[in-house]
């Protein structure tokens, strides 16, 4: 699944479109590289975004593309959360 689309369908960046403007501004690691807005996540990589002074590191621990809030939530495991 693309970076931008997991970000989106996890309901950690509201809209896509959002996600991809992250990705290209460098806000966004996968693996400490920084990710195109079609780099391809797989589980176990951990994604690390900066969102204004904060920085949240996560695991992807499912991918799925269900649009459900309960099952956004088990898309990914919280591993710092520095906001």
């Amino acid at each position: 699944m693309r970076i931008d689309k997991f970000l989106k369908k996890s309901r950690i960046i509201k809209r896509r479109t959002l996600s991809k403007q992250a990705c290209e501004q460098g806000r966004i690691l996968i693996n400490n590289k920084p990710a195109k807005p079609g780099t391809t996540v797989e589980v176990g990589d951990i994604i690390e975004i900066t969102f204004g002074g904060g920085i949240v590191k996560i695991e992807v621990i499912l991918l799925l593309d269900s649009q459900k809030k309960e099952d956004a939530e088990k898309m990914y495991r919280i591993l710092e959360n520095k906001i």
